[in-house]
């Protein structure tokens, strides 16, 4: 049984669609302080609960998770000897009416969502931008060297970008 501040709703394409679409919007913010990472894009994952979740419904396990949130972390190619600027940022938007419902963490600075919360974070990772992204993220994840790594190597990952990859789950293995 899930708390009731999370949705045991599945996550179809058309989320993971909509979640790409508002990753977008918000690199797009990004890049104009930063325009060198604009063509250094590796890929976008729908990780931690939510990327759980994910994983959970595609493999027919017990839900465990459910989504309280939605964490979408953007993955870029690593400037070599340039420390990326955005390891600490991170923004937020509403998803909007949905089948999951609201964001329900009162009190909030985000009562006023109509829908669940949606976190976005960046990453440079120690990657050429032609390698798989999967294997340069389940790479990151495996050695751990960071606090993300570690945290989010504790949950689902989950490509939503590129878009021929969308669903692919990275992590678990």
């Amino acid at each position: 049984m899930l708390p009731e501040d999370r949705s045991d709703q599945q996550i179809g394409a058309a989320d993971l669609r909509r979640l790409s679409d508002m990753a977008a919007r918000d690199r797009a913010k990004f890049f104009v302080k930063r325009p060198a990472y604009a063509d250094r894009l590796l890929c976008v994952a729908l990780c931690q609960g939510a990327g759980t979740h994910f994983v959970e419904c595609e493999r027919g396990l017990p839900l465990t998770s459910g989504i309280k949130d939605f964490d979408v972390w953007s993955f870029f190619s690593a400037i070599p000897g340039e420390r990326f600027p955005a390891d600490r940022r991170t923004t937020h938007d509403d998803f909007g009416d949905s089948k999951f419902g609201r964001w329900l963490d009162e009190p909030s600075p985000y009562r006023h969502y109509s829908g669940r919360r949606v976190d976005f974070l960046l990453r440079a990772l120690d990657a050429i931008r032609d390698d798989d992204p999967a294997d340069a993220l389940r790479a990151w994840l495996r050695t751990g060297r960071t606090r993300s790594a570690g945290l989010l190597a504790m949950k689902g990952v989950v490509l939503i970008d590129p878009p021929e990859r969308r669903r692919e789950i990275v992590w678990p293995i």
